[in-house]
């Protein structure tokens, strides 16, 4: 019996623990600490910021992480072995562990990395789960572009070697740099300027080759990868409406005919009457 009892109380109290995890209120706690620790980290890197209140946001850091590692913990005994099923989860912990890495010399780059604290938001707001969800489920189409991408470019830097590699060297004189020039012009970033209006003062028939490839990466591919994104969420809302629908009729089923018998509660009070 005392066994018996013990299991009762503890499952109540891990049912107590996860409904405290679930909590809307718990939860905004969690993003107001988030944005705190956000605001704190970008300070510790402003000299003045630092000079003026410096332990005072070393402090409120540490207070930050410790509260992480607590809601962290409540979440291992609350959902046990679900815990580490869950992907963001995970995310969660490594998240969390990178920040307690002891600072030394050693690990002094690893513990730059406490501003990953911030990505925790995207595991805390369903919203940006979504769209993170989303993104991950284009993956194969948008890797299949890439691949397009990755053809394209090695097409083009082979025939920029080949055709203005010996009179603009340091832009196409190998196939490293005329990939990069490549995606410099891919970007539209000094294109015209820095790249294709001093080769065309020597090539004047340079254009046949940058305006297609323009048009191709560009406007073509890029636009075909945020196409594949939007479509990828787009699919990811349906799934989710799809899979709240059942209960989102059986609510309205249960409305509407709560409706009607108040309705038919107050016909048969006026017959009577």
């Amino acid at each position: 019996m005392v066994i018996k009892q013990d299991r009762n109380l503890a499952e109540v109290l891990q049912a107590r623990t996860l409904a405290l995890v679930e909590n809307q209120k718990f939860q905004r706690l969690v993003i107001a600490v988030i944005l705190l620790n956000g605001i704190v980290l970008g300070l510790e890197t402003s000299d003045l910021a630092m000079a003026l209140a410096g332990p005072v946001l070393l402090t409120i850091d540490k207070l930050c992480l410790g509260f992480f590692v607590v809601e962290l913990l409540i979440k291992i005994y609350a959902q046990r072995r679900k815990f580490p099923k869950d992907g963001w989860n995970v995310f969660d912990f490594l998240v969390v562990a990178v920040s307690l890495i002891p600072d030394q010399a050693g690990f002094a780059v690893l513990r730059s990395l406490r501003v990953l604290r911030v990505l925790r938001m995207i595991s805390v707001l369903p919203s940006m789960r979504r769209v993170v969800g989303a993104m991950l489920h284009a993956l194969p189409g948008v890797s299949s572009v890439a691949g397009i991408i990755a053809i394209v470019f090695y097409v083009g830097a082979v025939m920029s070697t080949k055709l203005f590699g010996s009179e603009f060297p340091e832009m196409f004189g190998h196939m490293g740099a005329s990939l990069y020039t490549l995606f410099q012009v891919m970007t539209l970033e000094g294109w015209s300027e820095d790249v294709v209006r001093p080769v065309m003062e020597v090539y004047p028939n340079a254009w046949l080759f940058f305006v297609p490839f323009i048009l191709v990466t560009t406007y073509t591919v890029i636009n075909l990868v945020v196409g594949i994104i939007v479509g990828a969420m787009e699919d990811r809302a349906i799934e989710e409406g799809s899979k709240q629908d059942p209960a989102v009729v059986l609510t309205r089923l249960e409305k509407r005919l709560e409706d009607m018998d108040s309705k038919m509660e107050e016909l048969l009070r006026e017959k009577r009457r």
